[in-house]
C-alpha cells in the first residue's frame, strides 16, 4: 500500500463530480458571484473511471463522489455503475444536499452506490433559508426518505455554528432516530467559502458531547477499528449513535488518508492545501495507466500535509480565504474541492 512520510496510506478517495450548486450555505459558498470551472475543463465518466481505476490499484478502497452537488451532474447512476466495476473499490459512497434525491435514490442503488450521507443543518426551513439561501427545505426531507425507501445505509451531516443552530442538537439526534439515519456533527471550519468564520462560531465537540450529556445522560465513546474515520463515534445511555467531525478544535491529520479530485482533475492531498497536482493533463495527453501511477505514487509519497494541525496552531486565526482570493482561484472553494 502506498504511504506518505508520516506513514498514511492512500486509502480514501473523494471525487468532485461538478463544482456546481443548487444551495448557497453560509459555510461553503456564501457570496453572490462565482468564477465556475470551465465545462470544456470538467473531467468525463470514462476519465473519472480511468482514475479511479488507477487510484484503486495503489491501495484506495474507498470512494466517495461529491460536488458542488453531485446530484446536479448528468446521468449520475451511469457514473456509479462505472465505478462500481472498478476492482479495489469496496465503498461507493455520496454525500449530496438531498435536494433531487428523492428522484434519484432508486436508480442510484440500483446502479451500485453503497451508502448515502445527506448535508442537514436544520429542521426548521424559515432557518435553511437563512442558512442555504433555499425554501426547499421539504424536498431535503423528501430525499432523506427516498434514500431509506432505497435501501441506502444513510449518514445526516450538520454543520453545527454557534448561535445559528446549536440549539437543534437534541432535535436532530431524534430525527436521525426517527429516519434509521445517523448523525454525524461537524465543527465549523475555516476553509474554502467559509469568508464569515469566527473562532467564536465553532461549536467544539466538547461543547456538543455536554450539551447532549445534559439532556440523554452520560455518553460513551464507540471504538472503531477504522483508525481514518473523520468521525469519532459515540452512544447514548439507550444505545443510539452519533458522530463528531472534530476537525477545527481536535484535528485528526495523522490518521488521514483522504485525498480529493476536483470535477477538472485536479488532485488536492489536504482540505488545506494551497496547490493540486493537475491530472487531467497527463490523462488527456494520452499517458499511460502505469505513467499516472507513478506521478500520484510520488505525489503522495511525499505528502506531509497537516493543514488542520498547522491551522489549530495559528494565533488571532481568522477564514483561510477572503474572496478576493476564492475569485482568483476557484480550486480553492470548498464547492470546488468537495468538502
Amino acid at each position: 500500500m502506498t504511504r506518505d512520510k508520516v506513514g498514511r496510506p492512500l486509502g480514501s478517495l473523494r471525487v468532485s463530480v461538478t463544482d456546481r450548486c443548487n444551495l448557497r450555505c453560509r459555510y461553503c459558498m456564501p457570496e453572490q458571484e462565482y468564477v465556475w470551472l470551465p465545462k470544456q475543463s470538467i473531467l468525463t465518466f470514462e476519465e473519472i473511471t480511468r482514475l479511479v481505476g488507477v487510484f484503486a490499484s495503489l491501495g484506495v478502497e474507498k470512494v466517495r463522489l461529491t460536488g458542488g452537488e453531485p446530484l446536479l451532474r448528468h446521468d449520475l447512476p451511469a457514473l456509479a455503475r462505472m465505478l462500481a466495476g472498478v476492482s479495489g473499490v469496496r465503498d461507493l459512497a455520496m454525500t449530496t444536499n438531498g435536494l433531487l434525491l428523492a428522484k434519484q435514490a432508486e436508480d442510484l442503488r440500483r446502479a451500485g452506490l453503497g451508502r448515502v450521507t445527506v448535508s442537514l443543518d436544520t429542521l426548521r426551513p424559515a432557518r435553511m433559508r437563512e442558512l442555504a439561501r433555499t425554501d426547499k427545505h421539504a424536498d431535503v426531507l423528501a430525499g432523506i426518505a427516498g434514500a431509506r425507501a432505497a435501501g441506502f445505509p444513510l449518514k445526516l451531516n450538520t454543520v453545527v455554528m454557534r448561535g445559528t443552530n446549536d440549539d437543534e442538537l437534541v432535535d436532530l439526534i431524534e430525527f436521525g432516530r426517527a429516519h434509521d439515519a445517523e448523525v454525524r456533527f461537524i465543527e465549523y471550519m475555516d476553509v474554502g467559502g467559509a469568508t464569515a468564520w469566527s473562532a467564536e462560531q465553532v461549536f467544539s465537540q466538547r461543547e456538543i458531547l455536554a450539551r447532549l450529556s445534559a439532556h440523554y445522560g452520560a455518553i460513551e465513546a464507540v471504538p472503531t477499528a477504522d483508525v481514518a474515520a473523520p468521525a469519532e463515534r459515540f452512544r447514548l445511555p439507550d444505545g443510539a449513535t452519533f458522530g463528531i467531525v472534530a476537525s477545527t478544535t481536535a484535528p485528526f491529520c495523522r490518521s488521514c488518508d483522504r485525498s480529493r479530485l476536483t470535477a477538472d482533475g485536479t488532485w488536492f492531498l489536504c482540505l488545506y492545501a494551497e496547490r493540486g497536482t493537475d491530472l487531467r493533463e497527463s490523462l488527456r495527453s494520452g499517458a499511460s495507466d502505469v505513467a499516472l501511477k507513478d506521478l500520484i505514487t510520488s505525489t503522495w509519497q511525499g505528502r506531509v500535509d497537516r493543514g488542520a494541525e498547522e491551522r489549530l496552531a495559528v494565533r488571532d486565526r481568522s477564514p483561510l480565504y477572503q474572496v478576493t482570493a476564492l475569485r482568483a482561484d476557484p480550486h480553492r472553494e470548498m464547492h470546488t474541492r468537495g468538502g
